[in-house]
């Protein structure tokens, strides 16, 4: 398998788990095209493979990304798909400090997609305000994942549960792999083989983090600094979260 046949397949065991993942790129893009200078700067927070990078790059001529995730596979897979077309760096966004590694480059967009709800709520507040002094006035940020809804919305929280659990039971069905499946074939790539030993030494003291809600990711961008913050695009409770330096 290729890097690129494995790119293909993350995009297929990510639609398993995101419903309408397209539009979500979609709405960020146009944001990006409507919002931002004809050649953008955009930083691709927790990139993954290459997901965000790959689309704007397609989407966005003349745009110049810089990439960045502390998972050694998938960084690794980004670099091989994407090759000079953008630099890719390793950056742990749960240690503070991280954003020294960007302050060379003038952003005026940062995107990223399912990855921050990794963090703790301070490690989350810790991320926007060392965001919010790295970008300019003007520049955005589009934040596109799962904010669960909370016990005030007991009814909504079964919609959606029950909602992704179709959607994973429709794709699974139809061939989707699933994560796990995914990471066994990450393991026969041997330039992401080499990696998995230290991805599992970075990741062992990470436990899974309770989940932000879409109010606190509104009010820690407005702590944070951002001037406007709210929502560009809504499925359930899955959301794209647009603030404004």
């Amino acid at each position: 398998m290729t890097p690129h046949e494995l790119l293909a397949c993350w995009e297929e065991q990510q639609s398993a788990y995101v419903a309408h993942r397209e539009n979500r790129f979609e709405v960020m893009l146009d944001v990006l095209r409507l919002h931002v200078p004809a050649e953008p700067a955009v930083l691709d927070l927790a990139c993954g493979p290459g997901s965000i990078t790959g689309r704007v790059l397609a989407r966005v001529p003349g745009a110049r990304v810089v990439a960045t995730d502390h998972d050694p596979v998938l960084a690794r897979l980004a670099e091989l798909v994407l090759g000079d077309r953008a630099t890719v760096i390793d950056a742990d966004l749960a240690e503070p400090g991280w954003s020294r590694r960007f302050t060379e480059w003038r952003f005026d967009a940062v995107l990223t997609s399912t990855a921050l709800h990794w963090l703790s709520p301070r490690q989350l507040l810790g991320v926007y305000t060392e965001l919010a002094a790295l970008l300019p006035p003007g520049a955005v940020l589009l934040n596109a994942d799962h904010l669960r809804f909370g016990p005030e919305h007991p009814a909504l929280a079964d919609v959606s549960a029950r909602h992704d659990e179709q959607v994973r039971r429709a794709a699974f069905t139809a061939g989707a792999p699933t994560w796990d499946a995914w990471w066994a074939l990450a393991g026969r790539l041997p330039a992401l083989a080499e990696r998995l030993p230290e991805r599992e030494r970075r990741f062992a003291d990470r436990p899974p983090q309770p989940l932000a809600p879409l109010a606190f990711h509104l009010a820690a961008l407005r702590t944070a600094g951002f001037a406007e913050v709210g929502t560009v695009w809504q499925y359930l409770d899955d959301y794209v979260v647009f603030a404004r330096r």
